[in-house]
């Protein structure tokens, strides 16, 4: 009989994993762009000002911004950061910056890296491109980079990210209680995640669901991207 005790299974060859690079990444509907006050601030900002009830900025744990001036201080500290490493996601059929994501929590050496701080301006939001921008950044960390683990965390409280997570592909694992003090006040943290064994599944469900022939001649998708990720 073995007094051997469990473990968990070998990672021959494992090694830390890189950084993410600050490059443009290019997909069909959008471009990510590493942020800039200069190239983005003004354009974002102005994005931004069609939610006027700033509701977008109710769970985040900056904004809402008073004037363009106060936005551009927030995004010259945080444009040269390597973590979190933003980026402004790009309309590529106007060329116009309509949103923000972020990848950040990098732990390069067990190969963990967190999406957040996304802020999608009522320009983006329910936008194809929106999902698409969540699928370059999951290619670029789980083909690019080879980490193991892509998550995703959110307010409790704040239903939309939580469906957005489910209808992304993130699998639900669990609640933090009181993890977090912002804006004055306590936050129960909903976790969620994809693993690399997860992943080529769901890269041949965005794939059919980014295909020309998914959608019609107005833009309209033909099939959900629930639908295409987990087809009957």
């Amino acid at each position: 009989m073995s007094n051997e005790k469990p473990v968990g299974p070998p990672l021959p060859g494992w090694t830390p994993r890189p950084a993410p690079p600050r490059v443009p990444i290019e997909g069909r509907f959008c471009r990510l762009e590493p942020l800039s006050v200069e190239r983005h601030a003004a354009e974002l900002f102005a994005a931004n000002s069609l939610d006027a009830a700033g509701e977008n900025w109710t769970y985040l744990s900056v904004g809402p911004f008073p004037d363009l001036d106060a936005y551009k201080a927030w995004l010259a500290r945080v444009e040269k950061g390597d973590d979190p490493a933003f980026f402004a996601i790009i309309d590529k059929g106007n060329g116009q910056p309509v949103g923000v994501a972020a990848l950040m929590r990098i732990d390069r050496a067990n190969g963990v890296i967190e999406v957040g701080h996304l802020n999608f301006s009522p320009l983006l939001q329910r936008r194809p491109a929106a999902t698409e921008a969540m699928f370059l950044l999951m290619r670029l960390v789980f083909d690019d980079l080879g980490y193991r683990r892509y998550e995703w965390k959110c307010d409790s409280l704040n239903a939309a990210s939580r469906k957005a997570a489910e209808r992304l592909g993130f699998r639900y694992e669990g609640l933090f209680r009181q993890a977090v003090v912002y804006k004055g006040r306590s936050r129960d943290t909903a976790w969620f995640s994809i693993i690399d064994k997860d992943w080529p599944a769901l890269r041949q469900g965005y794939a059919r669901w980014l295909a020309a022939e998914n959608f019609d001649a107005a833009g309209r998708q033909i099939k959900s991207l629930q639908q295409c990720l987990y087809p009957q």
